[in-house]
């Protein structure tokens, strides 16, 4: 093992840790959530040895970034967590096993239509922007029911639950109040039975909040600078 791999290796220990006592104080195990390791901007040598670490899902932010790295890495499951733009989505569709950031009808649309094409179920999350930032992608509380109805009726499409993100953790300020609204949504989509619809996967909390996150009952949380250090 070189340094790098060291690196990684001990940063991944330490993330796991504190993902176990977040997930003991809020009454679950470790193994009740999902660790997805972000990996923009960062190689597939990086990748490999945080899989070799036990890492199974890797979170990419770009299409042709994750095209790239594809044949080159073998993690379990291939999230895209970035903005997805509809002329990128034929490129993807049969290689993302998650894409996280489905935040609008026509987005769903061209997924349906692409999936179809290749004979696939598509797997999503649907994203909401619980904080109003007008620089933050995802669908309106009102427009995540708009987006329930119209994938009720998709044959290729399955949502597994919501994703969001958070304004940035500085200064020790709370984000409780995002993550419990994104919370309070989940559970109301879930009584309102929605066909294609399951919500198994709470996707909240990045480097600097995943624990106040899973606090909140998140069970997916994205993580790549604690885990790879800095980007460039």
């Amino acid at each position: 093992m070189n340094e790098r791999e060291y690196e990684i290796s001990e940063n991944i220990k330490r993330i796991k840790e504190k993902i176990a006592n977040a997930a003991l104080k809020s009454g679950r195990s470790e193994k009740d959530i999902t660790l997805v390791c972000v990996t923009k901007n960062f190689s597939p040598d990086d990748i490999n040895a945080a899989l070799s670490c036990g890492i199974s899902d890797i979170g990419e932010n770009r299409v042709q970034e994750m095209c790239d790295k594809y044949d080159k890495v073998f993690p379990k499951k291939w999230h895209l967590i970035g903005h997805l733009q509809t002329n990128k989505v034929k490129y993807i569709v049969d290689k993302a096993d998650l894409i996280q950031s489905v935040d609008s009808v026509k987005l769903l649309k061209e997924i349906e239509n692409q999936a179809a094409k290749k004979d696939v179920i598509s797997e999503i999350l649907l994203q909401i922007n619980t904080s109003g930032e007008e620089t933050k992608f995802g669908a309106s509380t009102d427009e995540m029911y708009e987006l329930c109805e119209c994938v009720s009726s998709m044959k290729h499409i399955k949502v597994r639950g919501f994703m969001t993100i958070a304004p940035l953790y500085v200064n020790n300020v709370s984000n409780t109040l995002h993550f419990d609204n994104t919370r309070k949504l989940c559970l109301d989509i879930m009584k309102k039975k929605y066909d294609n619809i399951s919500m198994d996967y709470l996707s909240m909390g990045m480097s600097g909040d995943f624990e106040e996150a899973i606090m909140c009952g998140s069970n997916m949380v994205r993580i790549g600078s604690a885990i790879f250090g800095k980007r460039y």
